[in-house]
């Protein structure tokens, strides 16, 4: 068990759910609900886990062959040996099928549109062999998470929540350009795809800077379409600080704090954000 969570970066989780929160609860209280389905939010919770989880192990199936040549990623499951390439696909295929199988108990909407999605987290995996916008697929993955969990709770779409999933979109697609840094060379070497080998760690960092700041519009603009009070625009703030910060922390010629920047601020800035994001949504019930 802890080889599996270690191969699908369970930790990784903190970047989703707490958008995944802020669009289910958003939707009990836009809608009037009374009382929370807490075995709907279950639900919720196990398609998120059950997708991200596929997503992951199958990024890793497809990236075996490269990753055993990437010194930073050779240590992982797959390449050292410790998940074979079948169990890892055998893993895929479990938590689709329990991914479909837990949207059929939800409601219609999204058990029609679950093999979409799941088209869209795994088919990321490839994206990198053709085009360096694989970074931005990759936050059209994450940024289902905001408006699957209110399509769970009302069955239908709703710009406040779409404005979320944007935020978490251009916020993901930046954070992992920076990322991506730390393999410029090796991905030029194989002939990958990403923002960095193409444009250069200079640009591409100009580039992350940009869709951070679409983030951070988006995240103004929220608020402002939503007449959210003081306690929305302290995590807006806050949110926005942190962005900025990771850029300060970062650059072409120093990658020493690149996974400072990707998975300690960006956590921190997922959970510091949808805590304040949820009790501006309670305290205006």
């Amino acid at each position: 068990m802890k080889s599996y969570l270690s191969l699908i970066k369970f930790s990784h989780t903190i970047f989703a759910m707490p958008f995944a929160l802020i669009g289910f609860f958003l939707a009990t209280t836009q809608n009037e609900i009374v009382t929370i389905d807490w075995k709907l939010f279950l639900l919720v919770v196990l398609c998120m886990v059950f997708a991200r989880s596929a997503a992951m192990a199958f990024n890793r199936y497809a990236d075996r062959d490269f990753d055993i040549k990437n010194k930073r990623t050779a240590i992982r499951e797959i390449p050292v040996g410790i998940i074979s390439a079948k169990n890892a696909l055998l893993f895929v295929i479990i938590n689709c099928a329990l991914f479909i199988t837990t949207t059929f108990f939800i409601n219609q909407i999204c058990f029609l549109l679950s093999p979409v999605a799941l088209l869209v987290v795994l088919g990321y995996s490839y994206t990198k062999r053709f085009t360096a916008l694989c970074h931005l697929v990759l936050g059209v993955g994450l940024s289902l998470a905001p408006i699957g969990a209110y399509l769970a709770v009302t069955g239908k779409f709703n710009l406040l929540p779409l404005l979320f999933s944007f935020i978490v979109l251009f916020w993901v697609s930046g954070f992992d350009i920076i990322y991506a840094l730390q393999d410029e060379e090796f991905d030029k070497t194989e002939k990958l795809k990403s923002i960095p080998a193409m444009l250069g760690k200079k640009n591409a960092l100009w580039v992350s800077n940009f869709l951070h700041l679409c983030c951070a519009i988006l995240v103004l603009y929220a608020g402002y379409y939503a007449h959210f009070n003081i306690i929305y625009w302290i995590g807006a703030g806050l949110f926005i600080a942190l962005l900025t910060y990771q850029h300060l922390i970062v650059s072409p010629t120093d990658l020493s704090r690149v996974n400072l920047a990707f998975m300690t601020i960006n956590g921190f800035a997922s959970v510091l954000f949808s805590v304040f994001v949820l009790i501006e949504i309670f305290t205006n019930r």
